[in-house]
């Protein structure tokens, strides 16, 4: 048994996650925050059998596209705000983080 752990950002999660059940796999989501970016993020947590792995991995592929969005920098703390411009640059985000972990045992209590 595999535990798939897709981080992904908060917009997707809903998607993913109803893209998951009709695909009929059972998951958890958990709201995480992203540390480069400072925005919502989302966790899921997917429990399936080795042979799943690769039907889970593509419902997160079609799911979780990256794209580009503009982002307003956050301004340096130490210098002083009106010596900063804050010019929105475009970054990516989207996409999924995936990891595919080994599972020694499973409970359901």
């Amino acid at each position: 048994m595999k535990l798939v752990l897709a981080i992904v950002q908060e917009k997707d999660s809903g998607r993913l996650m109803d893209a998951l059940t009709e695909s009929g796999f059972q998951s958890t989501l958990l709201a995480s925050t992203g540390g480069f970016l400072r925005s919502g993020n989302a966790t899921v947590l997917i429990g399936v059998e080795d042979p799943d792995v690769e039907r889970v991995l593509e419902v997160v592929r079609r799911t979780c596209q990256v794209r580009e969005q503009l982002m307003s920098p956050i301004p340096p703390v130490a210098e002083p705000v009106d010596a900063y411009a804050a010019y929105p640059v475009k970054v990516q985000v989207g996409g999924a983080v995936v990891f595919v972990l080994d599972v020694d045992r499973v409970e359901r209590v």
